[in-house]
């Protein structure tokens, strides 16, 4: 989207009957977007044929790339064979066959999957679900989450009321009295005479503290993301996730791992929270790459050991009323198992694993430009801070500079995610070491033309 440079050609167009996510509802007949109608591989192609490079891999979920036939043949194929069926009263071979391949991936006992529609409805239902626990229990006071600044958890009034994007809770109502912040773990804006080990320290132990100040009894859970990814690709220290999972289990808080964005490829393994970080999550929840963006589905996956806690308290039944008209819905089943397929017979998280170095050194060139102060990256998701007022708090710095980076990289040929003062860029996995030298060069004349325009 651009409301900042206004383009003379037909590709820019308001969208007036469309109301967009985060949009501007007083702009709409003012806003102007790139308007797409086609894709391949890395690109995509706007209105007037122009060619751009998917910066931000849709929505950090395109992850093996556009146009693959192989997804668009299995979703006509379980179309015709059987379109939908109700989750309340039958099951679907697809959707059961599904659930047994990603459970035999997933770390530790999570071996129960509950289908959803996406990752906020993922994120709410771990949630839902950390309640339904405790009242199982018998622990109707366990009811406290903790979350971080600058955390994005998703978007129904549960989720967004968790997530820590300060700026964007305004004009919005939120649970304010069981969601508590702790301070993001940037390493960036430590102080200055902190080193990066007392930094982690320091954020472990706000975590520590925040559960003793609630009480240990009243806390329910912690959900961290892996890496921060909307929040700008915020990467904590190294051993911060694996510290703060051990608190969680010293004080028997249940870790919720949001691996919506991280798993399935864009750190090189299926999940990020064990084979990167060394943490077997209680509660892991997942959406975007496991379609790869093709279809909606999101997925929660529950620990053996609390579903053996709840049957162990009583002999009564005990239903998670919780669940959505598309849950496991047949079709974005079908997207998930031919996405999945690809990535085994493309060897994409070997291919990750190989070029995620190359990726980091070619965005961190960037560092020469004056406007630039961190580049951030770790697997394939990145973020290119610029700053032409440092030592402003995140939530007030100027948002227009990136914004004007994204428009003149879309006249290049790159679309660019402005996320705050961060350009961010989580490409499909399937790009190559000459289509990075290709995204990076656009992404530095962005860079340097809009600093042009700034001076």
């Amino acid at each position: 989207m651009s409301g900042v440079v206004q383009a003379a050609d037909e590709t820019w167009k308001t969208d007036d009957h469309f109301l967009h996510p985060w949009q501007d509802v007083t702009a709409m007949d003012r806003d102007e977007w790139t308007h797409l109608e086609a894709s391949g591989g890395i690109y995509v192609r706007d209105s007037k044929g122009n060619q751009l490079i998917d910066g931000p891999g849709g929505m950090w979920c395109v992850n093996v790339g556009h146009g693959r036939e192989e997804i668009v043949e299995a979703v006509a194929g379980q179309m015709r064979k059987l379109s939908y069926f109700s989750p309340w009263s039958m099951a679907s071979t697809a959707s059961s066959e599904l659930a047994q391949r990603l459970t035999a991936m997933t770390p530790g006992d999570l071996n129960t999957v509950f289908f959803t529609t996406g990752g906020s409805t993922a994120v709410d239902s771990a949630l839902r679900f950390v309640f339904f626990y405790n009242n199982c229990l018998g622990r109707p006071e366990k009811k406290h989450i903790i979350s971080r600044v600058n955390a994005y958890h998703g978007s129904t009034y549960l989720t967004a009321s968790c997530s820590g994007k300060m700026r964007e809770k305004a004009q919005m109502d939120m649970i304010e009295d069981t969601i508590h912040f702790l301070p993001c773990p940037k390493p960036k804006d430590r102080a200055a005479d902190m080193s990066v080990e007392a930094f982690c320290d320091e954020k472990v132990a706000d975590l520590e503290n925040k559960i003793l100040e609630l009480g240990a009894d009243k806390v329910a859970a912690f959900i961290a993301e892996p890496v921060l990814a909307s929040g700008g690709v915020i990467i904590p220290p190294e051993g911060y996730y694996k510290r703060c999972h051990e608190i969680c289990k010293k004080h028997d808080v249940l870790f919720i791992a949001d691996e919506v964005v991280t798993a399935f490829g864009r750190l090189g393994y299926y999940f990020a929270s064990e084979d990167v970080f060394g943490v077997t999550p209680d509660l892991l929840t997942t959406a975007k790459g496991l379609t790869s963006g093709y279809l909606p589905l999101g997925a929660l996956f529950i620990s053996d050991r609390l579903i053996e806690e709840i049957k162990s308290v009583s002999n009564e039944p005990r239903s998670f009323f919780s669940g959505f008209t598309y849950s496991g819905h047949p079709v974005s089943v079908a997207a998930a198992q031919a996405n999945l397929d690809i990535f085994e017979n493309d060897k994409l998280l070997e291919h990750v694993r190989e070029i995620s170095p190359y990726f980091a050194n070619a965005l961190k060139s960037l560092s020469d430009l004056p406007v630039v102060t961190d580049v951030r990256v770790q697997g394939m998701m990145a973020a290119v801070e610029c700053e032409l007022d440092a030592g402003t708090p995140d939530e007030n710095r100027d948002t227009g500079f990136t914004a004007k980076v994204d428009a003149i990289c879309q006249e290049l040929g790159l679309l660019v995610r402005p996320t705050y003062n961060a350009c961010v860029m989580s490409p499909p996995l399937t790009i190559t070491k000459a289509e990075i030298d290709d995204l990076v060069a656009k992404l530095r004349e962005g860079i340097t033309r809009a600093m042009q325009i700034e001076d």
